[in-house]
């Protein structure tokens, strides 16, 4: 039988900072569904290193909110802030300064095997998910669209 405590990431910080300041990494489980598809709610686990000297496009950054939240999300533009976005977000979000980044994701477990940022499927599954995501918006408003009309239909059918 497998017991596994939860532990919220503010009561481990502490801790995460100390042993990527030493230069080890730190494996934790996900929670949320902002990376879905690539991270599942519970089931997948991140590996975190270091941050390196410069953060680039496509970096996934762990960093801290203003408000205290603790996001794991996509870089998708580098300037004197960032804009970051999960892969199951549409909406970017601005203006994230270099001091809010914690550390970055050198690789996940997914189903027991590893797989490591700098590999080739994750770099085509990161420009495909990227560049595709303006055809996902798309398709999902169509989908509530036709959800909506099916839904009128049947209360004006009595059905």
């Amino acid at each position: 039988m497998h017991n596994e405590a939860s532990v919220q990431l503010e009561q481990l910080m502490p801790l995460i900072r100390e042993q990527l300041a030493n230069g080890q990494p730190v494996q934790f489980t996900t929670r949320g569904i902002s990376m879905y598809p690539l991270l599942r709610n519970g089931k997948d686990q991140v590996i975190l290193g270091p941050l390196p000297e410069k953060l680039k496009k496509y970096d996934l950054p762990l960093y801290q909110r203003d408000n205290g939240h603790y996001i794991l999300h996509r870089i998708v533009k580098v300037g004197e802030t960032f804009s970051c976005v999960g892969d199951h977000q549409y909406d970017y979000e601005t203006g994230i300064r270099p001091d809010q980044m914690i550390a970055i994701a050198t690789g996940f477990y997914r189903r027991g095997r590893y797989c490591s940022v700098n590999s080739f499927g994750y770099w085509l599954y990161v420009r495909f998910w990227h560049y595709t995501r303006f055809l996902r918006r798309f398709g999902n408003r169509l989908r509530g669209h036709w959800r909506g009309g099916i839904l009128r239909i049947k209360k004006i059918f009595g059905k």
